[in-house]
C-alpha cells in the first residue's frame, strides 16, 4: 500500500476562470436586473409592514 492511498487525497487543480468582457447590452441588462431587485425588495418590505392580507375569518 502506498502512502497516498491511506491519507488525504491531493486535490486536482481547477482551471482558472476566464474573465468575460461585458458588452453594452450585458451592462444594461444587469443594471435593469439590479433596479428590479431593488424595487422588489422595497415592495416586499412595505407589504410586510401592513401585515397579512387574509386573516381567515368567515
Amino acid at each position: 500500500m502506498s502512502g497516498l492511498e491511506g491519507g488525504k487525497k491531493k486535490a486536482l487543480k481547477q482551471p482558472k476562470k476566464q474573465v468575460k468582457k461585458m458588452d453594452e447590452e450585458d451592462r444594461v441588462f444587469k443594471h435593469k436586473q439590479k433596479q428590479n431587485q431593488k424595487k422588489h425588495s422595497e415592495v416586499k418590505a412595505k407589504a410586510a409592514e401592513k401585515g397579512p392580507l387574509a386573516t381567515g375569518e368567515i
